[in-house]
């Protein structure tokens, strides 16, 4: 229950944002307001969730805890499905909180408003590759996974308990603002799947396709797992098992007493 709460306030949030930028066509915010916005929703849904489940929200991130960091694999399944229902939930509240705006702005609820609820290359308009938008999908998880665990890891300098879902959010707001262009930032297999299938069912008949007429919806869902585990192991393997042994985490800035050592048994504890 508290990933699904989670991943549905980071989706009311996300979804929520690009719907009113689409529909109010740029009167009401843009690019940085949908950053920031994600950001905000990644933030919250942190909250709601941390205490209870880790407020993995998102498969990505659940698998690469799973391989990297000790999470119960029994686990990692019930968690993909339940984050993903709370983005289908969450998507379809925007899409009938927005029906009328989006009916105003394309009757015919075509590509032109499917990015309210899902990703495609270069947002439905750039002239981006599938292979191009695949490469960036690895590149931004990775990203985010190898920050995740940096501002998380107690033994190398983590902002305080309560402070750690704001940075988070911080993180993908950077992602947003850096790596929008090619993929949207999708980030999330389930941020992106839950809502795209609740486009489908509620009239969006291209929904899994790309501007193109290919086949997409697969990409948002791959590769970000692929990136997650990349960025995760290169936190653990060039980072995690060099901290040093003190008890207490070390100033931003301050230099660790002796040498560092490598710890290879680092990499399966959490």
């Amino acid at each position: 229950m508290a990933e699904f709460l989670g991943t549905m306030v980071l989706i009311l949030f996300g979804v929520g944002v690009v719907a009113q930028v689409v529909t109010g066509k740029d009167g009401l915010g843009g690019h940085d307001s949908i950053a920031w916005a994600w950001g905000l929703g990644v933030t919250f849904g942190v909250y709601v969730a941390a205490r209870i489940s880790g407020a993995h929200l998102n498969p990505a991130v659940t698998v690469a805890l799973a391989v990297f960091k000790g999470f119960e694999w029994r686990k990692v399944l019930p968690y993909a499905l339940v984050q993903t229902l709370g983005a289908f939930v969450a998507a379809l509240i925007v899409r009938f909180a927005y029906a009328d705006a989006i009916a105003n702005v394309d009757p015919g609820h075509t590509i032109a408003t499917q990015g309210i609820f899902s990703t495609l290359p270069g947002n439905g308009s750039l002239p981006i590759s599938i292979g191009s938008a695949f490469m960036d999908q690895v590149i931004g998880t990775a990203i985010l996974l190898f920050l995740i665990l940096a501002v998380t890891d107690v033994r190398n300098s983590a902002p305080v308990q309560w402070m750690s879902p704001f940075i988070i959010g911080l993180i993908v707001v950077a992602i947003g603002m850096a790596w929008g262009a090619n993929a949207g930032y999708a980030i999330n297999p389930a941020r992106d799947f839950g809502p795209r299938l609740a486009s489908f069912l509620t009239g969006y008949g291209t929904a899994f396709e790309d501007q193109n007429g290919a086949l997409y919806f697969w990409v948002p869902i791959v590769a970000p797992v692929i990136g997650g585990l990349l960025g995760a192991g290169a936190y653990v393997g060039l980072v995690e098992r060099y901290l040093p042994d003190d008890d207490e985490p070390n100033e931003v800035g301050e230099v660790p007493a002796g040498e560092p050592h490598a710890h290879p048994e680092r990499a399966s504890v959490s």
